[in-house]
């Protein structure tokens, strides 16, 4: 399975910004499907996860309000909309099972700016 991020860019402090995770290839199927992120210097970190069948979301404490993590199951699509955004959100998103089942896309900057 190859995962494919985009949507990302500059956006300037408060706006937002929609992102989209392809996926393609192989079998796709997962029981979770998860955007992470990664600061420089900072360890990737999960911010948004969601059952791929329906249902539960989960947040990060830091995004929780802002973010909203959505799928086109049919599509093999994830989505983050990302709203209210900070400098503090400003990293590479990626998109994985939580576990890291999939090798990891290129990811997609976001850069957020004062």
């Amino acid at each position: 399975v190859q995962l494919e991020e985009s949507g990302g860019g500059p956006i300037q402090e408060g706006g937002y910004v929609s992102l989209a995770c392809v996926a393609s290839g192989g079998t796709f199927g997962p029981s979770v499907m998860a955007w992470f992120r990664q600061a420089p210097g900072k360890e990737r970190e999960v911010v948004a996860s969601i059952v791929w069948s329906g249902g539960r979301h989960d947040y990060a404490d830091s995004v929780k309000g802002r973010f909203s993590i959505s799928r086109s199951g049919s599509n093999n699509i994830l989505y983050l909309q990302m709203n209210s955004l900070k400098p503090d959100d400003s990293a590479v998103y990626y998109c994985n099972t939580p576990d890291r089942k999939f090798q990891w896309g290129q990811g997609t900057q976001v850069t957020v700016y004062s």
